[in-house]
């Protein structure tokens, strides 16, 4: 057996380094190479929802929207891309209610998920955080649940796309409601929003404008961050004001924290009207009794007349064993307009699957979508009250699906 001197030891040691890192770098290779062999078997969309934080009640509808669009395209056996028939997969990542995370769920989704397309989260903190990762990418992307001036003022679109209401529609609904059924009142009223964008566009600049038009006085419009939890002195000077009509636009958590303060304050204006926080079952439940004639904007609800309405909600409780909502809807249509984007493309090219988003004109479960020059769709509004733990339409008197209760308890 021959000696091994130092220099020869050395030698060997560099050598197995070598050794290690050629087969380090051979497995990469190959990991590598057999991600994108199972990748080209399927066909990749992404999504980040909130699944927890604040907004998780929104979340856990929009994932039960986008899991059963998909989930019936897999039934009827794929989509043909490049010849070939292929299964989607979606992956959903948890965005925690939160932008940064949001963004960062996205860049994973396209750079490491190998996501061609996606599909937006909700509110547009959120919906906008991921839309300008997939802009820059270049990927496509559509959404809901993105009021449509928060959404255009954003930035000049060219991959991501929204379908949801249009902000004068939602603000209107209640001065057109009050006129049309009927409710008089003082017309004082209290202004109570949030600072987000969303709050920012309808509590501090259409209300206010809408209260003038319409010959009413507003007496107070307080504006909060979107952690506050105490109310108490905004609502004890709406109540000093005389307001009988408040109108609210706060998440979830706080629209619940601002019912139970007014409450506690021995405060019942006549309309109550809480946007966005007030939509999600989880409001109600939270609330109980108090949750009783709150009014909230509807974009969708099971009577409407467009083909699967009844049938995606009578779907949804039957799996879930829980009250549907008005955002299986949209991000349901909003996950098979992007399906039937790649179907028409025949490719999972960016380009194509983004032109052909582009010549949508169909009618799905939320209604008649066709996206305009902003690349927005705009969804019918209702106003909805909460009736017995249900929401039922109260106008307009054609849709109505209850009696417009009046005035709140």
């Amino acid at each position: 057996m021959t000696k091994m001197t130092p220099k020869t030891s050395r030698r060997y040691r560099e050598f197995g380094k070598g050794m290690a890192l050629s087969v380090a770098a051979g497995l990469l290779a190959f990991g590598l190479a057999a991600g994108h062999a199972r990748a080209a078997d399927e066909i990749v969309i992404g999504a980040s929802v909130p699944l927890s934080g604040p907004l998780a009640g929104f979340g856990s509808y929009e994932q039960w929207g986008y899991k059963r669009a998909v989930d019936e395209v897999n039934r009827a056996g794929g989509i043909t891309v490049d010849g070939k028939k292929k299964m989607v997969k979606l992956i959903i990542r948890d965005d925690k209610t939160d932008p940064n995370v949001t963004a960062s769920n996205t860049e994973t989704l396209i750079g490491r998920d190998g996501a061609i397309a996606m599909l937006g989260s909700c509110t547009p903190p959120l919906v906008n955080a991921g839309a300008l990762v997939a802009e820059r990418r270049k990927i496509p992307i559509v959404t809901a649940c993105a009021p449509l001036e928060s959404f255009k003022a954003a930035h000049k679109w060219v991959y991501a796309w929204d379908l949801f209401f249009h902000e004068p529609d939602l603000a209107s609904a209640p001065f057109k409601l009050m006129k049309d059924l009927g409710a008089e009142t003082n017309k004082k009223i209290a202004i109570l929003h949030e600072n987000g964008p969303d709050g920012q566009v309808v509590g501090g600049q259409v209300w206010p404008g809408l209260a003038k038009e319409n010959g009413y006085e507003v007496v107070e419009n307080a504006s909060f961050p979107l952690d506050n939890t105490q109310f108490n002195s905004t609502i004890a000077e709406a109540k000093s004001k005389e307001a009988e009509i408040v109108l609210i636009m706060a998440i979830t958590p706080q629209a619940v924290a601002i019912r139970k303060q007014m409450a506690s304050a021995g405060y019942s204006p006549k309309i109550l009207v809480i946007e966005k926080g007030a939509e999600p079952v989880q409001f109600a439940e939270a609330l109980g009794k108090l949750a009783e004639g709150v009014m909230v904007g509807g974009y969708w609800d099971p009577s409407f007349p467009f083909p699967g309405a009844a049938d995606l909600a009578k779907t949804f409780e039957s799996e879930t064993k829980q009250t549907s909502s008005q955002h299986i809807a949209d991000t349901y249509a909003a996950a098979q307009i992007l399906l039937d984007a790649i179907a028409a493309a025949g490719s999972t090219n960016a380009e194509k699957i983004n032109a052909a988003i582009a010549k949508t004109d169909k009618t799905y479960v939320v209604g008649p979508v066709k996206f305009d020059e902003h690349h927005t769709a705009k969804l019918p509004m209702v106003e909805m009250q909460w009736q017995n733990n249900k929401q039922f339409i109260v106008w307009p008197k054609a849709q109505a699906t209850g009696h417009f209760m009046f005035p709140a308890p």
